[in-house]
């Protein structure tokens, strides 16, 4: 499985429209279209200029870009932490995914009913927010009682352990998410081994209707509490989306001409989601096929190597890299040899983004 985001939010809030318009949009990308895994699971590739860029330059025969899951998890309710609605399995399907896309409903619609009656995008979140932090707390609970007896009858381990646990138990006690929290490298190791619900990174979609983007009366509540959190916010209309989804390449062009934007909305969302897992992008060119690969920031060169193939990262000798800024000044693989840019890196390379690598290796 590769990285995934999951869509959340209250019943109605239109999650499903904007997984639904991700479904049908293909993503512009032919050679890759989005493929359903599941009823509420699917894979979306990641819109990519650079990689359009080197497709136009090197005429490759297949174009292959990297992609990002997203899952559409059902609706959460008051109580879901206590069970409620389809609590659990809400709560189980959010420990699986590695960051949030919380939509949240900035629309009136009389055909869609909203869960409590009123538009309240602060509220909205809160109740979410509050339902997550109690599972969390919940999962805590045995962990910090644990530690606190083990480290009285004096182990070293539980010792260590309990000021960081008890340090997370505050924060979300005092009803804050357990992302803002900073620890040496040993607790931030420990955080992670909790798989907290609220230690995930997230970002918010405010889903609006047409009239909301000209009035913005509710995408400013939305947009105050991202500051806070310092998390993004995409605004996109779910509904002008899933139409231009079903559109042709040429049609939506022009759509989105007469609409005054560069491109669908859609797009910035699964960048916005690409780039919160603090994820990087490097290519290949082996034989007809230009693709891109998605490695977490910080691979080394024989791990990045590794996602091509495992034998590749067994047996790596080298990468030639170069920069993707660097290829496109000089024009061509050729070029750029001749103007000495391909570098010769070892084992101890860090993978930036826009690198693209040529793997030497023998096993």
């Amino acid at each position: 499985m590769g990285f995934v985001c999951g869509i959340i939010g209250l019943p109605n809030a239109g999650k499903s429209t904007i997984f639904n318009a991700l479904s049908s949009a293909k993503a512009q990308v032919a050679s890759y279209p989005f493929c359903t895994i599941h009823p509420h699971q699917g894979i979306v590739p990641v819109p990519d200029e650079r990689l359009e860029k080197l497709a136009g330059t090197l005429k490759p025969e297949k174009v292959t870009p990297t992609i990002l899951e997203f899952w559409d998890i059902a609706g959460l309710v008051k109580g879901a932490s206590q069970g409620e609605g389809l609590g659990n399995q809400f709560l189980g399907h959010i420990r699986n995914v590695d960051a949030l896309a919380h939509v949240v409903r900035c629309f009136e619609a009389e055909s869609v009913t909203h869960v409590y009656s009123t538009l309240d995008p602060r509220r909205d979140i809160e109740i979410v927010q509050t339902e997550l932090i109690l599972a969390d707390l919940q999962t805590l609970e045995k962990r910090v009682s644990k530690a606190a007896h083990q480290a009285k009858v004096g182990d070293k381990k539980a010792v260590a352990e309990t000021p960081v646990l008890q340090a997370i138990n505050d924060r979300l006690a005092k009803g804050l998410p357990a992302a803002g929290l900073s620890f040496s490298e040993e607790g931030q190791k420990l955080l992670r081994s909790l798989e907290l619900l609220t230690a995930k990174p997230v970002f918010y979609v405010a889903n609006v209707s047409e009239k909301e983007l000209k009035e913005r009366r509710w995408i400013p509540g939305v947009e105050e509490v991202a500051t806070r959190e310092k998390a993004p916010v995409v605004i996109i209309c779910g509904d002008l989306e899933a139409e231009m989804a079903e559109l042709s390449p040429a049609e939506r062009d022009e759509f989105l001409r007469e609409m005054g934007l560069r491109e669908p909305a859609l797009n910035q969302l699964i960048r916005v989601g690409y780039g919160l897992l603090d994820l990087i992008t490097f290519y290949t060119t082996v034989g007809p096929e230009l693709r891109a690969w998605t490695v977490p920031r910080g691979t080394h060169a024989p791990q990045a190597a590794g996602k091509i193939h495992t034998d590749m990262e067994r047996g790596f000798i080298r990468a030639e890299v170069i920069s993707f800024e660097e290829f496109a000044r000089a024009g061509s693989a050729a070029a750029a040899r001749e103007k000495g840019l391909i570098r010769v890196e070892g084992k101890e390379y860090i993978v930036q983004d826009g690198d693209i690598l040529y793997v030497r290796f023998h096993v």
